[in-house]
This record gives C-alpha cells, structure tokens and sequence, in this order.
C-alpha cells in the first residue's frame, strides 16, 4: 500500500523572479505542512517577484489552502509580486473560501477612567434609547398583524396559539405553583417571627394576603416566565433565523410576524394572568400552611381573618398587570430572537439579552403600576 505523500516544493530562481513548484498532498493531516509553509518564505527572499505553482499538488484541503494562502498574503506584504498559478476549479474555490484572514487588534482605550465611565453610560442610554425605538415599532408590526388577522379570522392560527399556551401555561404551571407556594410559606414564617415580638401575629394574615395578591404573585410569575418562556421563544426564533427559515417564510409570500409572532405574544398576554391565579392561589397555601405550624392559625380562622384583610381590588391589582407584562415579554423576546445574526455565540447572546431586559422591565413596570394604584387609591 503506498504512503501519502507530504507537501513538497521545488524552486527555480531566475533573476529577480522565483517559481516554486508545490506538489505531494497539502493536507492537515501530512506531517511538516507548516515547515514547509514557512519554507516556501525562506525560498522566496530576496525576490521581487513569486510564482506558486499548483500544478503537481495532489490533494488540497482548507488546512493546506489556508497556509498556501498565509504565504502568499506575507509575500504581498514584503511587497513582492506573488501569484497563483495552474489552479484547479475546485482548489480555486478552496482557497477563495478558506483563504487566511487577519484578526484586527482592538485599540487600547483612550482617555482617563472617568471618561470612559460617562461615555460608557451615555452609550448605555444611547442603545436603551434604541431598544425602546425599535421595540415601540415592532409592538406597531403586532398590532396590524392582529388587526388583520381580526378583519380575517382565516389568517389567525389558532392552533400555533394553543400549542404555545399549552407550552407556556399548562407546563409552566407545576413550577409556579411550588415557587409561589415556598414564597407564600418563606414570608409567611419571617413574618410572624417578627411580629410575635409585638404581639401581633394575626397581622400576618394582612401581610401574606396583600403581598402576595398585590405584588408578589404576579412579579414571582412574570420573572419565571421570563426565564422558563421568554429564553425559550428567544431560541426558538433565533434558531429559525439562522438556518433563514424566516427567509423562507417570506419568499413563500407569507408573513413571519402573522404566523411565528402573534401567536406567542397573544400566547403570553392570554397565559400570564392564568399563572397569576395560581401564583395567587399557591402563595396564600403556602402562608396559610406556614401560619398554621408556626402561629396555631388554623385554616378557618385564617380564611376569616383574610377575607376581612383583603378587598376585590387586592384580587384584581395583581391580574391587571399579568397581560401587560405577557406583552413585555413577547415583545423583548421576539425583538431579541429576530436580531440573532451569524453564529451560535449571537444566539446565546440575544437569549441571555431576552432575559435580562424581560426581567428589568417587568420590575419596571410593576413599580409603574405601584405608583399608579397608589394615587388613584386603588
């Protein structure tokens, strides 16, 4: 059985000009491929012109034309004359494609540090600014699409709506509900702690009930949301992108925002006040469960001390918040799952995005509506 053969070269000087000769087999896995790639430099100084010939070479892979290449491009930059010659098709396009690539330096900042950190923070407010701009145009996308779909119903998918809120509220749920429950028994036992000092522990009837139906329930629920859905649409949408699926989709003639974007934002409007319920639901149990242990409040007495603690506003604050952060959370999502670009380190990017901002502006949001309730007393 012959052995492969190496890389090989051999050169022929004629005056200012030399012509080397490559042969053998130019392939990652021939031995000395880059001494020899080095060699071909050495072979070439003094030379005002080279000649890489590519006649005799027998086999060519993206190892062999990336360093073929590397020393062509190190010749033009001595400012000699090198060229390609004797090229098959095939290796033509091996080295078009594989040919070397300089990386460029980052230039080292400039300026003192206090500099730095206002032009990092006016950048930080520059690119906030733009996020709100594009997400207020998308949310605009949204809404024509479901208008349209609302003029004709045949356009809506209904079935693409319940498949995700079945993924979003129905296998969300088991994880709400014992968040939310161990939230409900954690305040619930830090309460009456502290309260007993005073002697006052049927208050924390007062202060489970409020918490949780006000604020706690719907924020536990819209951040897990955030993480467990939003990540997921994130992915979901930024895969598509890169294998142009969503390119497909729109040279077919139809609309990505109709059939991959209403459905999950409409998903999460309909989906997050349902968890809301339940996060209610689960965090009282879990306070009711704790007061009974730690404060001999049985389930009765604390049900009759809730129901003089609360009023159907408590209820409703919560679940009145619960669409509009679905909305956030579809919008952030789908924005940042329609910018991946290029490369899987762009997805990983735009998710860990998707999450940070979901959850920053679902915290917004709810101090925004804290401030509300409060000055028109509701």
């Amino acid at each position: 059985m012959d052995m492969p053969h190496g890389p090989e070269f051999s050169s022929q000087r004629l005056g200012d000009a030399v012509r080397l000769s490559l042969g053998g087999h130019w392939t990652v896995d021939a031995s000395a491929i880059e001494a020899r790639a080095d060699g071909l430099l050495a072979e070439s100084a003094g030379a005002h012109r080279v000649i890489l010939d590519l006649g005799r070479v027998v086999r060519l892979d993206t190892a062999g034309a990336w360093l073929i290449d590397r020393a062509r491009q190190a010749l033009d930059a001595k400012g000699v004359d090198a060229r390609l010659e004797s090229i098959r098709p095939e290796y033509e396009i091996l080295l078009h494609e594989a040919r070397y690539r300089t990386l460029a330096v980052p230039k080292a900042p400039r300026g003192s540090y206090a500099v730095r950190l206002v032009a990092d923070i006016g950048e930080s407010v520059v690119s906030a600014g733009a996020d709100l701009y594009r997400g207020v145009g998308f949310l605009g996308e949204v809404m024509t699409a479901i208008g349209k779909c609302l003029i004709s119903p045949s356009h809506f998918r209904g079935t693409s709506l319940v498949v995700q809120m079945e993924s979003i509220a129905l296998r969300g749920a088991p994880i709400i509900a014992l968040i939310n429950f161990l939230a409900g028994a954690i305040i619930a036992q830090q309460g009456i702690f502290q309260m007993r000092r005073f002697g006052a522990t049927v208050l924390v009837v007062d202060l489970i009930g409020i918490l949780v139906l006000r604020e706690l329930g719907v924020l536990l629920t819209a951040i897990m949301t955030s993480g467990r859905s939003g990540s997921a649409i994130t992915a979901e949408l930024g895969s598509m992108k890169l294998h142009e699926e969503i390119d497909a989709l729109t040279v077919m003639g139809l609309r990505p925002v109709e059939i991959l974007i209403v459905p999950r934002i409409l998903a999460l409007i309909f989906s997050v006040p349902l968890l809301t319920f339940i996060a209610d639901m689960s965090g009282i149990f879990g306070g009711m469960m704790m007061s009974w242990v730690y404060a001999g409040i049985n389930p009765a007495r604390f049900l009759t001390l809730l129901r003089d603690a609360i009023i159907l506003h408590t209820f409703t604050s919560g679940l009145i918040k619960a669409p509009f952060m679905g909305l956030i959370i579809g919008l952030i999502s789908c924005v940042e799952g329609l910018a991946v670009a290029g490369s899987a380190e762009s997805l990983g990017r735009q998710v860990t995005a998707s999450v940070v901002k979901s959850i920053f502006m679902v915290i917004v949001v709810d101090g925004l509506f804290t401030m509300f309730f409060a000055a028109i007393r509701y």
